[in-house]
């Protein structure tokens, strides 16, 4: 789990504007770890975790894309059943809000990485990185979160 850099931009709903965006940056050797685009009210939301931050800017740039970089918290997950919601109710119980979020799992490896935007980005860090070590179960005998 860490603090990362993500790449917001604000895109044209038009066909072929992300395939431009995402060709250029393979052609330039970004890797595109993490993506999600959402439709809104004007231009689609375009957010991307890049494995070069500043290739990524430079391309964005280069193609006329206006863009701003802010920090999320990466985490890396089980690829099982209440994985996530296990994360968001630790978070939930520290009352950090999650602003947004996007995951996306491996093929390979059992493994999810999630991206959260929140209220307090070290904050949260922190609170994850105390959480109880997978397989102790703290919680035992106590209602879920969405119960109570």
């Amino acid at each position: 789990m860490e603090i990362i850099h993500e790449v917001t931009a604000h895109l044209e709903n038009k066909p072929g504007r992300l395939a431009k965006i995402c060709s250029a940056l393979a052609q330039e050797k970004v890797d595109i770890r993490a993506i999600t685009v959402m439709e809104a009210d004007g231009p689609s939301v375009l957010r991307l975790i890049a494995s070069d931050l500043e290739g990524a800017r430079k391309t964005l740039t280069s193609l006329g894309v206006e863009h701003s970089v802010g920090e999320v918290l990466a985490v890396q997950l089980e690829n099982r059943t209440g994985s996530l919601a296990r994360v968001l109710e630790r978070l939930a119980e520290d009352h950090i809000n999650i602003d947004y979020a996007y995951a996306s799992t491996a093929s390979v490896g059992n493994k999810a990485l999630g991206i959260f935007h929140t209220n307090n980005t070290k904050r949260a860090l922190q609170v994850l990185a105390e959480a109880t070590p997978p397989g102790a179960d703290k919680s035992a005998g106590r209602r879920p979160l969405h119960s109570r």
